[in-house]
């Protein structure tokens, strides 16, 4: 998929906002037209909005409910159908999709806060990878996949040891100044 800058997109001091790793997430994500898209950790709405003006059907969510009104606000500013609830992870989410998105809170801190929880992934950078991945045989469909951004500063060998029993392949990648960003396509067989 292409970004595209034209793209209006407002932000909120408390959402994250569309940085390279959303941008990078975006150029990586192959998608088709009537494919059934869920993006968890929707931010400002920018990834889902991306998907709904490529065809997609798109649910999506946050944890945070100022990300959740400025997704929906984002996606009608765009002329774009995106339905968004408050969750986490999958708390709030029912129905079964081809692919799931999640721009991981992958950096490997702790801290605190609404806004904090789009980047702090906990001591190890995994965040809620686990539960993602835990709960993806409920809400894929046959052939689904899962699309996530991970970070070198992640502890990788964890990392590792959660996804080698899934088929993974690489989508894309981003050299930054201090960490390497790729873009990760899961699937479960």
């Amino acid at each position: 998929m292409k970004y595209d800058p034209n793209i209006v997109i407002e932000t909120d001091p408390d959402v994250y906002p569309p940085s390279d790793d959303s941008i990078l997430l975006i150029e990586s994500l192959d998608v088709r037209e009537g494919e059934r898209i869920l993006e968890i950790g929707c931010g400002s709405g920018v990834v889902s909005i991306h998907c709904a003006r490529n065809g997609c059907t798109v649910d999506c969510g946050d944890i945070n409910p100022r990300a959740v009104e400025l997704a929906g606000r984002n996606a009608a500013v765009n002329g774009v159908d995106i339905h968004v609830r408050e969750t986490d992870v999958y708390s709030n989410v029912h129905g079964r999709y081809d692919t799931i998105v999640f721009n991981l809170p992958y950096l490997p801190v702790d801290e605190e806060g609404l806004l904090a929880k789009a980047w702090s992934g906990g001591p190890d950078g995994l965040g809620p990878l686990p539960e993602l991945m835990e709960g993806a045989p409920d809400h894929l469909n046959p052939d689904g996949r899962i699309v996530v951004v991970v970070s070198s500063l992640m502890d990788c060998a964890e990392l590792w040891e959660i996804l080698d029993r899934y088929n993974v392949e690489k989508k894309g990648e981003l050299k930054m100044f201090f960490e390497k960003l790729s873009v990760l396509e899961i699937r479960l067989s």
